[in-house]
Parts: C-alpha cells; structure tokens; sequence
C-alpha cells in the first residue's frame, strides 16, 4: 500500500527544488500568465496597425469609360479621397497592374446582349492583382462604390417610371440576433481558449517532467533520491503529483489570465454593434474549467514521466517527450471548428473529450450526459497511463536509467512476451 504521509513529505520537497529551477517557474507559471495574452495583445496591435495603413493609402485606378451613364459614375470616382484615377494612364495598363504601379484597372462600357437595348445601361469589367494588398483594397473600395452607384441608378430609372420603391424593391432581408452580448462572448471564449489551455498544460507539465527524471540524473542526485528510507513507488508518485500540480497550474493560471485580458485586447477590432460583447469568463465555467485541467494535467503528467524516465540527459528527455507533446496538441487543430461540440462518441476520445468539456462549460452548451462520460472516459485514461508507469518502473535498469530501449521495446520484450511465457 502507497504510505500517503512519506508521499506528502516527498511532494512537498520535490516542489521546494522544482522552484527553484528558473526554466519551471518561466514555464509553467510566468508564461502561462503573459505569453499568449501578450501574443494576442502583439497580433491584434499589428493587425490594427496594418489595417490602419490599408485603409488610410490612396488606391491608383486606370478608368476607361464610353457612354454618358460610364462618364457619371467617373465623376463619382472622382469625388472619393481614397480613390485616384491616373492622368496620363500607363500605356500598358495590365502590365502596370501587374507591376504594382497600378492598384487596379476599371473598364466601363455600354451594357452588353440584351442589356443593351436598355437606355444607360452599364458594364463594368474589374481587374485587379490578387498577389498585392493594395490591389485587393482597391478591389473592395471599387466594388462597394459600384454597388451604391447600381443602387442609385435603380432608383433613379423607377423614379422616372413612376414606380414606388416598394414595387420595384420587393425583397426585404432583415436580420436579427437573439444571442445576447455574454452569450456571443462565451461562444467566441469557447472557440479559442481550449486550443490555448491544451498548450499551455503541456508546456506546465514538459519542464518537471523532464527536471524530474532526466535532469535529476544528469546532477547526479538521482541515487540519493532513490536511496531514502521509503519505497520508489513513493518517489515516483510524488514526482508525479509535481508535474501534475505544475500542469494543473499553468492551465488554470492560462484561463485566467486569457479571460481576463481578452476583452481589452480585443476591443480595437469590436464595431459598434459588438459594444455590448462581453469577453470574461463566467464563475459558472470555473468548477469545470479547475476539473478539465487536472483531468488533463493527470494525462499528460503520467504520459511525459514515463517517457522521461528512460532518459540519462535533460536533452535526451526533451527529445523523448517532444512526440507524445506533439500528439497532445494534435486534437487542438480540429477544435477550431464552431459546430464542434461534446457528444458521447468524442467523449471516449482522449485531451479532445477535456478540450470539449471546457468548450461547453464556457459557452454554456454542457450536457451533463456526455460530460459524465467525457469525466469517467478521462479518468479511465489517466488510470491507465499510471498503471503502465507503475508495471514499467519496476523493473530496477529503467529507475536506474540504464536501461538502453524504448518503452515500445520494454513493452514488448517483457510485459506482453513475459505474460505469454
């Protein structure tokens, strides 16, 4: 039986020295508290920034216009501050467009086919160079100018006939959303913190893991450790315990920061009609949010300890970890999917199942049914990953780290071979 009070005093003393190491504390604590809200902060600062210099440089237009209804929208054209028709134009329009010294070229003409019998009818060819920004500005400018224009010559022409505006604008589209400004925001909160909190719990548990094991090795200590007066299943659970507390720590600290910040971060890139968007988390999500990260953090503990534990170096850890850290975060991809939501099949499926919880306890969109199996499904996998720990730490090269295979190999050669012998 595991002696929970020798586990505790080891728990305690493996804390103590994993706050000490710099990279941990940076790791698991400062970063999950500043880096990805300063991240957003940088890429929503650039993005403003970037989309300030668009909208506030003047696009180059080439214009050729035949017929009187082409002659009026030029003068438009020319009415616009952000719009600059060229004079003299380039004599080789196409190839200035595709030089950049042209932002887009506007051919207009007399209505084409049928149109043509119609008094003032237009048409209007864009072209434009897809590869430059500047280009695809002035194609959006042009292209909302040529819409109002067509709109104002539709209700010019049914002036002159004496139809009514209802009469000839008999297609009404009117839109209204009944999702109120905390609900939007806890939907946009559910779309982007899993993705950062699956990260972050990864990260908080990679460094002690390896600290743990690797790194104690390579200063030395790891006999010594090995060598006190209690059992080495107690070593390695309160080694676990570590990694899972510094796990369990950073995706909640990453939460909190990202619902906290988020808000003000995004407020440049809110219009009018986002005032009333409410980007905080609410208190309701936090039980769930505290369970989700130790669910997770218990994984990912048990997986990057066991692999740790066959390493001699702290670079020879990293190295062994970075491939079930790249295989956590894989799920993380997928969850960018707004109609993504927990039902009993993904509830089987580890890190995704917990990434999901968390989504439908932000937005508030948790059924309790799947959620209990996503709960139950977790700790079966945590439960697991312990259990093979436990059947692999017990043979004495693999604690000692002199073992030279992998875990597959151990797996093979001496628990699945050895129960057939």
């Amino acid at each position: 039986m595991l002696p929970l009070a020798e586990v505790r005093l080891l728990y305690l003393r493996e804390m103590r020295a994993a706050l000490r190491e710099k990279n941990i504390v940076i790791n698991s604590i400062v970063i999950p508290i500043l880096l990805y809200p300063f991240m957003m902060w940088a890429m929503v600062t650039g993005f403003t920034l970037v989309q300030g210099q668009t909208e506030g440089f003047v696009s180059r237009l080439v214009v050729t216009a035949e017929g009187e209804t082409a002659q009026a929208v030029v003068r438009e054209l020319r009415r616009q501050p952000r719009l600059a028709i060229l004079t003299p134009a380039p004599a080789d329009p196409l190839e200035a467009l595709r030089a950049g010294e042209v932002d887009a070229l506007l051919e207009l003409a007399p209505g084409r086919g049928e149109a043509a019998a119609v008094p003032g009818s237009l048409s209007a060819t864009l072209h434009v160079n897809g590869s430059r920004e500047r280009s695809r500005a002035a194609q959006e400018r042009l292209r909302q100018l040529l819409h109002r224009c067509k709109a104002k010559v539709l209700e010019e022409r049914a002036r002159e006939l004496g139809v009514e505006e209802p009469r000839w604008l008999n297609f009404t589209l009117l839109q209204r959303n009944l999702a109120s400004g905390r609900e939007m925001g806890a939907f946009l909160l559910g779309l982007m913190l899993p993705l950062f909190f699956i990260i972050m719990v990864a990260v908080g548990c990679f460094y002690p893991a390896v600290d743990a094991t690797a790194g104690e090795r390579e200063r030395g200590s790891w006999e010594t450790t090995l060598s006190l007066g209690t059992s080495r299943l107690a070593v390695m659970a309160a080694k676990y315990l570590v990694v899972t507390t510094f796990g369990f720590l950073a995706g909640g600290l990453n939460l909190a920061a990202m619902g906290v910040s988020l808000g003000a971060i995004l407020k440049p890139l809110l219009g009018p009609e986002d005032a009333d968007l409410a980007l905080t988390l609410s208190l309701s999500a936090a039980p769930v949010a505290a369970a989700a990260a130790l669910l997770l953090a218990a994984f990912v503990a048990a997986g990057m300890l066991l692999l740790a534990s066959f390493a001699r170096t702290f670079k020879e850890g990293q190295a062994m970890i970075t491939p079930f850290y790249m295989l956590t975060l894989l799920p993380a991809v997928f969850l960018s999917v707004p109609g993504l939501e927990l039902t009993y099949p993904l509830a089987l499926v580890p890190v995704v199942n917990v990434a999901l919880l968390l989504r439908g306890a932000i937005g508030g969109t948790l059924g309790w049914g799947p959620a209990l199996v996503a709960t139950l499904a977790s700790l079966a996998t945590v439960w697991g990953a312990i259990r093979l720990a436990t059947l692999v730490l017990r043979f004495e090269d693999v604690v000692l780290g002199s073992y030279g295979g992998s875990l597959g190999r151990l797996v093979r050669q001496r628990l699945l071979l050895g129960r057939l012998a």
